[in-house]
């Protein structure tokens, strides 16, 4: 049995049919966590390198991952490949100035 086109039964009206426009400036902000930690990380790393700051140098570390978990695909993947060698450098560096473990701060 063929169906017409123009049933009756049809629930649809091809009138009330209207294309979807997203709202202008309504939208979620953007969450910028990854750039802040960027931005903690590079601070970090550089206090790690110049002052042999090993829990320094371990922030900047933990600062690169949190950046790089919440990153976008699109992101310049050099940026991120900068913080984890900065970080994985003052780390390095701490540790071949004193290779001792590095102590609590609380005692």
């Amino acid at each position: 049995m063929k169906m017409a086109p123009n049933s009756t039964d049809d629930p649809r009206r091809p009138i009330k049919v209207h294309r979807f426009k997203a709202p202008a400036g309504g939208g979620p902000a953007e969450d910028i966590t990854h750039e802040y930690m960027n931005l903690l990380g590079m601070i970090f790393s550089m206090c790690g390198l110049m002052m042999k700051m090993k829990w320094c140098g371990w922030s900047a570390l933990f600062c690169a991952f949190i950046s790089f978990s919440n990153s976008r695909s699109s992101e310049d993947p050099k940026q991120i490949l900068s913080a984890f060698m900065l970080s994985f450098s003052a780390i390095v560096m701490a540790y071949l100035h004193n290779p001792q473990p590095m102590s609590p701060p609380w005692s």
